[in-house]
């Protein structure tokens, strides 16, 4: 591989507004990518345009995608512009009288705590902006719920009850209400509420459709407030929404820096050129590194501590958008791209040994912040600093993959500030944009989430079933006999997943299911007993 600096010079591309700059001169292109990619680039860009116009993207749903409206407003459609200024002047309203004391709970001066609930985008999204722009003289202290798991939630509500739930404001976060998760993490929050003789629905707000089940729940328990989230916007691009703005405002981040980044960046990766465009770049290397078969997983390793989040936010922003079993003519092509990623120098050394002389299967892309906000200059080892140390290891690990053929990119932010944050998200999700164009693939809709949830509403009301009838028999029965008397399908698993329900409900009393343990899970037996005392199920 080439080394040279004009090597270098050539292929390092500097946003000097933005303090960013990219390097790929570890990439091994070919000599003539930028002539093979440019019709292809191209035909990605105007289609982009389009997106950006208006068009509908999703045909089978009529939907059009418009996450980048939400910095630009005066580039989106007469229709959309009103709704997001407003949005934007409500949210600073709500969290200037929040900060002042204006809006305050029952019971206490101020707000002093934020409970965001929420799931994929509508979580990680604002805990990347609070873990990469907060510190500790944010407005609010945040706390997230993002997973139905109920130790996860009692462990979450246990350290909101120690900083004061009566001084706790929670934003729950859903289009439709119909997600599974963050309902749930709101009827456990709201039970706690009352559990403590608090008003619940004093203390919420959500981000949420003008209709649907949650929009309701907020009109009929006549909630605090709600905050507008159109269906053109999905979870996994909805940081510069309500979803990540709000709960921003709240913290007291710069969030109007972090859109003027996003906005930024989105009008410098829609130049047709590919030497000047950082988001056609990276598209062209994902495309490069895996022949557009995503052939190479793509490792992000931010050397940050503020960044740790960067890597699975960035997981669910590609590997959601690209992961696709058909392209856009219909042609089975189970496209996609695998991501995975932590911390440098920390998580380097789990995982290094393989990327040096394990399988050349991945890319990696290293991320560093060149200033060192808030570091000491003592010197700790030969004159340098802990800062100099970390710039060393990942300049040094750099080298090493590059000495081994490996295929590395840089990513050099000159500060973590809202602006720069705001900037790598845009550049990101104008990447897949591009990539997804360039293998043909739609980015923008996710037919296996709703699969998933189709399986999981199966099985919940397969268990209510079987519930029903374990207490309307006497004695044990089998998790096959009771597969046959509920006449299970195919798509609810049939005795398998009658036995998995069983022994899952089994091992927690409260639920009146007891198993008698055989030589086998054919053997097992089960029976309803009904639960006593203050365990029981009301």
């Amino acid at each position: 591989m080439d080394f040279t600096w004009d090597h270098f010079l050539a292929h390092t591309m500097r946003q000097e507004s933005l303090g960013i700059t990219l390097d790929t001169s570890r990439f091994s292109f070919p000599e003539d990518y930028l002539t093979t990619h440019g019709p292809g680039v191209a035909a990605a860009l105007a289609a982009m345009e389009q997106l950006e116009g208006g068009s509908i993207a999703n045909p089978d749903e009529g939907r059009q995608v418009g996450h980048y409206w939400l910095r630009a407003p005066e580039l989106a459609p007469a229709g959309r512009r009103g709704p997001i200024a407003a949005t934007l002047e409500q949210i600073r309203a709500f969290a200037s009288g929040v900060h002042a004391g204006a809006i305050r709970p029952t019971g206490a001066d101020r707000f002093r705590n934020v409970l965001v609930i929420g799931i994929g985008g509508s979580a990680l999204g604002p805990q990347l902006l609070a873990g990469a722009l907060g510190s500790s003289g944010m407005r609010l202290a945040p706390f997230f719920m993002d997973n139905t798991d109920p130790a996860g939630i009692q462990s979450v509500l246990g350290q909101v009850e120690a900083c004061g739930l009566n001084e706790t404001l929670v934003v729950v976060a859903s289009k439709s209400g119909g997600t599974i998760e963050t309902w749930n993490g709101m009827c456990e929050t709201e039970a706690r509420f009352r559990a403590r003789g608090l008003d619940f629905p004093s203390h919420a707000v959500a981000i949420t459709e003008g209709r649907g089940r949650l929009h309701e729940r907020v009109q009929t328990h006549g909630w605090r407030d709600w905050f507008p989230l159109w269906d053109w916007v999905g979870g996994r691009t909805s940081v510069t929404s309500a979803v990540g703005i709000l709960p921003a405002a709240l913290l007291g981040l710069d969030w109007e820096g972090f859109l003027r980044g996003a906005r930024e960046m989105d009008a410098m990766t829609r130049g047709r050129d590919l030497r000047h465009n950082p988001a056609a770049r990276l598209a062209v290397a994902w495309y490069d590194a895996g022949a557009g078969r995503g052939n190479r997983d793509m490792v992000i390793l931010p050397y940050s501590d503020r960044l740790r989040l960067l890597a699975p936010y960035l997981q669910q922003l590609v590997m959601e958008s690209l992961g696709k079993r058909e392209d856009l003519q219909g042609h089975v092509v189970h496209q996609g791209l695998v991501v995975y990623g932590a911390r440098g120098s920390t998580d380097q050394h789990s995982y290094l040994q393989q990327l040096l002389d394990g399988p050349d299967n991945f890319f990696l892309t290293f991320v560093e912040v060149l200033e060192n906000e808030g570091a000491s200059p003592l010197a700790v080892q030969d004159e340098c600093t802990s800062g100099d140390c970390l710039a060393a290891f990942l300049l040094g690990t750099r080298k090493a993959l590059a000495e081994r053929g490996r295929k590395t990119l840089l990513l050099s932010l000159d500060r973590l500030d809202a602006v720069s944050l705001g900037a790598v998200v845009a550049l990101y999700e104008r990447a897949v944009g591009l990539y997804a164009q360039l293998i043909g693939i739609n980015a923008y809709h996710q037919p296996a989430v709703e699969a998933m949830k189709t399986g999981a509403t199966a099985l919940r009301t397969l268990q209510q079933r079987m519930l029903e009838q374990m207490k309307s028999v006497t004695g044990p029965v089998r998790a096959a006999q009771l597969a046959a008397a509920l006449e299970t399908t195919d798509s609810e698993g049939g005795a398998e997943a009658v036995y998995l329900l069983l022994r899952r409900l089994a091992a927690n009393p409260a639920r009146g299911i007891v198993r008698i343990a055989g030589v086998s899970p054919d053997a097992d037996s089960f029976e309803y007993r009904a639960p006593q005392g203050a365990g029981a199920n009301k």
